[in-house]
């Protein structure tokens, strides 16, 4: 009877009970794979999964499964299963490098938000040719059909086997974990790498890529530290997808705002005044002015007050808000003004927290709404500096909301109406939004935390928008809102962010007095809509190729005299437009008419006025349109009126 009940007991234990995202469950063999649970629901869906999730882990599908748990299966379609799939695809790309070129070390290589790269110390530059090559070598690997392994040892032991093979950079960090820590390694045939993981099960899993092109990477993004050559690539389930991919990136490579701001004459980086600070050129400035005076406009409307505030301010006000101890790798260095070090502001907050404190306020006050256009500076390493997209000095689109804890909820409903607004005014329509929740380091307590992430969450019911947790990732002061923009090639580009912040109403004791006349601490809420003016600039540059609506064209409108003859009655067109506030320019070139149309059109103006005898003689204009060509004859008077309904349209 005893040996009887002991077979069933250790029968038990060596089950495990698996929960599925609907919620059934069934037991399995202790050490079952995830690729052995998804044959036993379908091939199909064993063939098609990436990587699986156990409760909160994600985990290689050949990895053996010994407690139990809830189980997700992810494909090549969930942005989980493209990192894993891109990120074996490196791995494979490291393989055949060490193949072909073995006295190269190999440094890092993740995946990235479109495909993955490799970082290795080679002599000699990587060439076009030693791409081909490496693709061919990938192929071969590929087509062995290599395990992705996945091995725990200790730390003594991997620092042995990385030293062993002449990897420094692994070695390097591997050095700076714990003593104790378990390194995990994978190993696919003579290939061995200090990765976390996890990865594909096999190397043929890999259908179709490219390697896109070589650059220069300073290990660890240190100027200071050598230069490296990273390899990017893409990796993907079919040709197909592949062809399509390559195909976008071609059409971003047309797009792409440094090229197009340059051909354009838009904006301007001159060494001699430093890298990552950007220039507007006059006609970037126009479309720069058109943005501001949109975004104050609408400000005003729903209740901002715009602000302006100094460039500098005293170490002291950076000690309090925190930044000099958290982010002062950041900042610039001090400026000794009076005896006192002044730093050049990265933020804009305590600007406009001194503001507020500057009275003392009511609960029939708030909320407060400081909005400022206000431009900050941020130390860059020169590496990562990136046309528009990444620079050292830039115009924030920021306000700060400060609010009693009852009107939070109500406050963010409002922000997201108007994020979305001002988004889709500039011609976006889809959206990715991200709930980031507290992170394992945080400030303040765990209950406000709580009620601040519900109320943030209500508010995107409320608004019925789809949103995505980010589980974790909040900053250290508060839960977040990310809103992603896709643009016209679907690429996806972060815009909006609404945090917010338990830390710097405690540090610099914010305080208002409320109803039973008692000092309570005010909640607020930062957020910047655009982001950044300048990264904003090049995301629409791209967006739009350079060919942008009415309402934005720096100029609107080409007046273009077939001869001398007509510069008289093109200079009264000019006047009249321009007392319309309608942008436009006379063309008083010496050239053919063929020669100005095609300009006009490479300039990407909107419109062009083409005016000769017959037009002069009929006190009429005859239009043009970018792209679309002759729209006929139309009176001034009634072409304006066309112009100013098509830019409150915002077509």
């Amino acid at each position: 009877m005893f040996s009887v009940a002991l077979w069933q007991l250790q029968g038990c234990i060596m089950k495990i009970k698996i929960t599925f995202p609907d919620g059934s469950k069934k037991e399995y063999e202790k050490g079952t794979t995830p690729l052995q649970i998804a044959e036993g629901i379908s091939k199909g869906l064993a063939n098609e999964i990436i990587l699986a999730k156990l409760n909160d882990e994600e985990i290689d599908l050949n990895r053996k499964i010994e407690k139990s748990g809830s189980i997700l299966f992810y494909k090549f379609k969930d942005d989980e299963g493209k990192q894993v799939y891109w990120h074996s695809t490196s791995h494979i790309m490291a393989q055949a490098v060490k193949r072909l070129y073995p006295d190269a070390k190999v440094a890092i290589g993740p995946s990235i938000e479109n495909g993955f790269y490799y970082d290795f110390d080679k002599k000699t530059p990587f060439s076009d040719k030693d791409l081909e090559k490496i693709e061919n070598e990938m192929q071969k690997i590929i087509d062995k059909n290599f395990y992705f392994e996945r091995r725990e040892i200790p730390k003594s032991e991997a620092l042995e086997i990385f030293q062993n093979l002449g990897e420094n950079y692994k070695v390097e960090l591997i050095n700076e974990l714990p003593e104790n820590e378990k390194i995990t390694i994978y190993v696919q045939g003579d290939f061995v790498d200090f990765c976390k993981g996890p990865h594909l099960p096999e190397t043929n899993k890999v259908k179709a890529f490219k390697l896109l092109k070589v650059s220069g990477a300073y290990w660890r993004g240190d100027e200071k530290n050598k230069m490296l050559q990273r390899i990017y690539g893409i990796s993907f389930p079919s040709e197909k997808e592949l062809k399509k991919y390559l195909n976008k990136l071609q059409e971003a490579e047309k797009r792409d705002h440094r090229k197009l701001g340059k051909e354009l004459d838009l904006f301007g980086f001159y060494e001699e005044v430093g890298p990552g600070l950007v220039h507007w050129h006059p006609k970037g400035g126009i479309i720069r002015n058109v943005i501001e005076d949109f975004w104050k406009k609408e400000h005003y409307k729903v209740g901002y007050e715009i602000v302006y505030t100094p460039h500098i301010g005293k170490s002291n006000l950076w000690e309090t808000s925190g930044h000099l101890s958290f982010y002062s790798e950041n900042m610039y260095a001090p400026m000794k003004i009076d005896e006192q070090n002044y730093y050049i502001k990265p933020m804009n907050c305590p600007f406009h927290i001194m503001i507020y404190k500057s009275d003392l306020r009511s609960y029939r006050e708030l909320p407060i709404k400081y909005a400022e256009l206000g431009t900050v500076y941020r130390y860059e390493r020169s590496g990562v500096l990136h046309g528009l997209m990444r620079v050292r000095g830039f115009t924030q689109d920021d306000a700060h909301i400060i609010c009693t804890p009852s009107q939070l909820e109500k406050e963010v409903v409002k922000l997201l109406d108007f994020s979305i607004f001002l988004l889709k005014s500039f011609g976006f329509e889809n959206f990715e939004i991200f709930l980031s929740t507290r992170p394992d380091k945080f400030v303040g307590k765990k209950e406000e935390w709580n009620k601040a992430t519900l109320s943030l969450k209500n508010a995107l019911e409320i608004s019925k928008l789809p949103y995505k947790i980010d589980s974790g990732e909040g900053v250290f002061y508060g839960p977040k809102i990310d809103i992603k923009i896709k643009d016209s090639l679907d690429r996806s580009w972060q815009c909006t962010t609404i945090q917010f912040d338990f830390n710097l109403p405690e540090r610099f004791d914010m305080k208002y007095i409320g109803e039973d006349n008692k000092e309570h601490r005010p909640f607020m809420i930062h957020r910047a809509l655009l982001g950044s003016l300048e990264r904003f600039f090049g995301i629409l540059i791209e967006h739009y190729a350079g060919d942008f609506p009415l309402w934005l064209a720096p100029i609107q409108i080409k007046i273009i005299p077939i001869s001398e003859n007509h510069f008289e009655y093109g200079n009264k067109i000019l006047k009249k437009l321009r007392n319309e506030n309608i942008r436009a320019e006379l063309n008083i070139q010496n050239e053919k008419i063929g020669y100005k149309i095609r300009e006009a059109e490479n300039k990407k103006i909107p419109y062009m006025i083409i005016i000769g005898d017959k037009e002069i003689e009929n006190k009429t204009i005859s239009i043009r349109k970018h792209q679309k060509g002759d729209l006929g004859t139309f009176q001034l008077n009634e072409f304006i009126e066309k112009l100013k309904k098509e830019v409150e349209q915002k077509k």
